[in-house]
């Protein structure tokens, strides 16, 4: 099993496809805002100019004051109508755009988290968590700055280009042709321009995400920099992330600054070459004064329009980097996957089965080899070995975090590849070595066992787990906050915290990672009480190194090197005189050294 991420090859036209398929939804309010985009466009940049047009006609034919005046009031009354449309237009698309923004958006995150969320235990042991909020949200983004640029940009560009040509060739089609030519050379050579920086832009949002996700991976263990002292060692880290970040951003804004430059010399020579045309024909009485106006103004919003037409192609190629991260995650399959019609788990007595297991992380690289393990239903059976031995492995495979290379893992006779994984993992409790608890409330924390459960239910639980008694005594009780990971509460606070969540989910059956091994032996004494309702009635599978877990076993297996080696009592195992026997002897306090 590999260890590297190979991302599925992410192209825009995927990118376009995850907006389109949250976007549909909304085609109503989507409509909506491009009629409400089009109108003002039409009224205040086509229409309107055609009335300013026939205003300075008027003022320049030496009409008679008397007569032109009404006239020219009225124009400006129509002028002043097309203003008001253009602007109750924009109003509405105003108010139509943020409900399809905020509900898109809403739409995608809530997407990308879902999918991301649903990856493997194997994906998230190789990828920054900070890495991946960080493409959600750039995702989510993304999104918002492609609908501005579209409705804000692309359609009025569309819509003034056309409307522009249409009127220009009824009064000088050489005009129309030549600011078709201009449009056409100057959107290849944006077009061109703008995928010369493309790599530039993915670059420099990989390069960031990187340089994130080292900080991130700093500032959560900022306690062990403190305790080896190894600020300049992180600074150092974190500088080179940070200056490569910088090296690949200044590349990226100085290819804009290039394309900008040549942009500005084609519409300033494109621009001359127009009004110098335009200049001739009035010269030689081919238009008006007001239709040169009219080509000015038309020219002017051209230009405006065009000279934002590199940004918007930048606009829409960086956001297409930002979301291609997202993207590649959200169409990389899930690695461990239900199978076609995936039943339940029913456990009905907890009887489990290891068939011939064989699994290894990398190839030649061997986990576990052919183990073979039945536990019976409501036996406690202890995991015994050195550090690698495979012991976590084998709880992991249990649970379905890794599939399994080789042979079978059942739960009364239900082979857990046919079961769905939240009845598996609902049938199962876990408590880890070293929980790690969310940033929520200490009550939060315990009813992640039960979500449903009562406040009774969850007082209950603590006192059970003898966490009842150091809640009571913090100022907000039950309400306390524990902070990120938990690191407010000791490690023997977090144990129990967790064990407290266990005996409220109450599974059939229960899988301990050493989960007194945080405790003082004050505090241990007090949960093997616990630990003892908690085990009542159920399968148990401990994986153990202390003498008080050992010693409530049924069974002890020893696992060295991916094999199971030995198996048997306590007694059984100390008269074979093996590896336990070796392990046993060397037990200092209550612990076996591995």
């Amino acid at each position: 099993m590999s260890h590297r991420q190979e991302y599925p090859k992410v192209t825009i036209i995927d990118v376009l496809k995850e907006y389109g398929r949250v976007a549909k939804k909304y085609w109503f309010a989507l409509i909506v805002a491009i009629i409400s985009t089009i109108v003002p466009i039409i009224s205040a940049s086509i229409i309107a100019p055609l009335f300013y047009k026939k205003f300075f006609d008027i003022l320049t034919q030496g009409a008679n004051p008397l007569v032109a005046t009404p006239e020219l009031i009225n124009i400006i009354l129509f002028i002043l109508l097309m203003n008001v449309i253009a602007w109750i237009s924009f109003r509405i698309y105003s108010f139509v755009i943020v409900h399809i923004q905020t509900g898109i958006m809403n739409n995608l995150r809530q997407d990308a988290y879902d999918y991301i969320i649903g990856h493997s235990y194997a994906f998230f042991s190789n990828t920054f968590s900070s890495s991946l909020v960080q493409k959600i949200n750039r995702f989510m983004r993304s999104f918002e700055r492609v609908t501005d640029r579209f409705f804000q940009e692309i359609i009025p560009i569309m819509v003034r280009v056309i409307g522009v040509c249409i009127v220009l060739w009824y009064i000088q089609p050489i005009l129309t042709l030549a600011i078709v030519i201009w449009m056409v050379v100057f959107l290849l050579l944006s077009f061109v321009l703008s995928r010369w920086k493309i790599p530039y832009d993915i670059n420099s949002a990989k390069v960031e995400s990187l340089a994130t996700a080292t900080m991130a991976d700093s500032l959560s263990n900022h306690a062990t920099i403190q305790m080896f002292n190894r600020f300049s060692y992180e600074s150092s880290l974190f500088g080179i992330a940070n200056t490569t970040y910088t090296k690949a951003l200044s590349a990226k804004w100085n290819v804009s600054n290039v394309i900008d430059a040549i942009q500005a010399v084609l519409n300033v020579a494109t621009e001359f070459l127009i009004f110098y045309v335009a200049i001739k024909f009035w010269g030689m009485g081919m238009i008006s004064v007001g239709t040169f106006v009219l080509i000015q103004i038309y020219i002017i919003g051209l230009m405006n329009n065009f000279w934002a037409w590199s940004r918007i192609l930048r606009d829409l190629y960086e956001a297409f980097a930002d979301a291609k991260e997202a993207v590649e995650i959200m169409k990389l399959s899930h690695g461990i996957k239900d199978a076609p019609h995936a039943k339940p788990l029913t456990v009905t007595s907890g009887a489990i089965d290891f068939k011939d297991i064989g699994f290894h992380f990398n190839e030649g690289s061997g986990v576990l080899n052919g183990i073979a393990l039945n536990i019976k239903p409501g036996e406690r059976v202890a995991l015994i070995g050195p550090s690698g031995a495979g012991k976590s492995t084998m709880v992991r495979l249990l649970l379905r975090l890794y599939d399994i290379q080789k042979g079978s893992i059942s739960i009364d006779g239900q082979d857990i590849t046919h079961v769905t994984q939240g009845s598996l993992r609902e049938s199962i409790s876990f408590v880890p070595q070293d929980p790690i608890l969310f940033h929520r409330s200490l009550k939060d924390n315990i009813k992640y066992g039960k979500t449903d459960a009562t406040d009774e239910e969850v007082i209950c639980a603590a006192k059970l787990a003898h966490c009842h008694e150091f809640i009571e005594t913090l100022p907000n009780g039950y309400d306390t906050y524990v902070g990120e990971r938990g690191i407010k509460l000791s490690g023997g606070e977090r144990q129990r915290v967790a064990i407290a969540r266990a005996i409220l989910k109450n599974a059939p059956i229960l899988v301990l990672d050493e989960a007194t091994s945080s405790l003082d032996s004050h505090s241990e004494m007090l949960i093997q009480d616990a630990l003892d309702v908690l085990m009542k009635d159920k399968t148990v599978v401990v994986i153990a190194h202390r003498l008080s877990t050992i010693s409530k076993m049924n069974r002890i297996v020893v696992l060295d090197q991916g094999s199971i080696i030995e198996q048997g009592s306590h007694d059984e195992l100390l008269r074979k005189n093996g590896l336990y026997a070796k392990l046993w002897s060397l037990q200092s306090q209550g612990f076996i050294k591995s």
